[in-house]
Formats: C-alpha cells, structure tokens, sequence
C-alpha cells in the first residue's frame, strides 16, 4: 500500500475550490460526467459514472474534506484528505491519499492528476 501526496496551485479563493469540490452540480461540470454526491457526513458518493466510489468522513468548510475511496473489498479503507490553503495566487490545495494498493497505484495516481487535479485546475482557468 502506498501514500500519494501532492500540492496544485488554484486560482480562486478556498471558498470558491470547496464548492466546486462538494456541490454536485459543481463537481459534473469539471469532471465531465455523471456525479451522484450530498455534502454530508456518512454519504456514499459516486463521480465518473463509479469510476470513484466512496464514503464522506467530515467536512470543514472551506479549509478541509476527508473521504474513504473505495478499492476493492478486500483492500483496506483508502482515505483521501483534501486541505484548501490560502495562497497569494488563490489556493493551494493539498491531496493525500493512503492504502493506494501498489498494484494500481500508477495508473490511479496518473488518472488523479489528470482528471481530477486537472479537471478542477482548467474549471478554474477558463472563468
């Protein structure tokens, strides 16, 4: 099981980039695809038509959000912390993710920096 870490630069507030990560009309306009999501501890959450599914563990509005992806029965709770800081360009949006079976772990962490570090940075660039 391994740990992938990063920061991505965002140009927009925090409050701007918690919104766009926790409302589901938000969420399918930088994904592209179907979303099922509610900003509400205990939720299961769906985005790329169940590419991602997961559970929501907390939220702290507009600074933090932590949820449990789903991998495979058998594997244990992966939990993803998403952290919003406040930059001079806008935010600084830190990603962990842990238990990431090593086995995927390079087409996951690929797919993250493309889709969804990617997605969120062009939804940002283009407004």
């Amino acid at each position: 099981m391994k740990t992938f870490k990063k920061y991505y630069p965002l140009p927009a507030p925090p409050e701007e980039v918690y919104l766009a990560l926790t409302k589901a009309q938000s969420i399918q306009l930088w994904t592209g695809a179907e979303v099922e999501f509610t900003e509400e501890v205990g939720t299961e959450f769906s985005f790329w038509d169940g590419d991602i599914v997961g559970k929501n563990i907390s939220f702290d509005a507009p600074n933090k959000i932590v949820q449990q992806w789903y991998f495979g029965e058998d594997d244990e709770p992966s939990i993803v912390t998403i952290k919003l800081h406040p930059d001079k360009k806008g935010t600084s949006l830190e990603f962990v993710q842990t238990n990431i079976p090593d086995e995927d772990y390079d087409d996951f962490t690929s797919g993250i920096n493309e889709f969804y570090l990617g997605g969120l940075a062009d939804f940002f660039e283009v407004e």
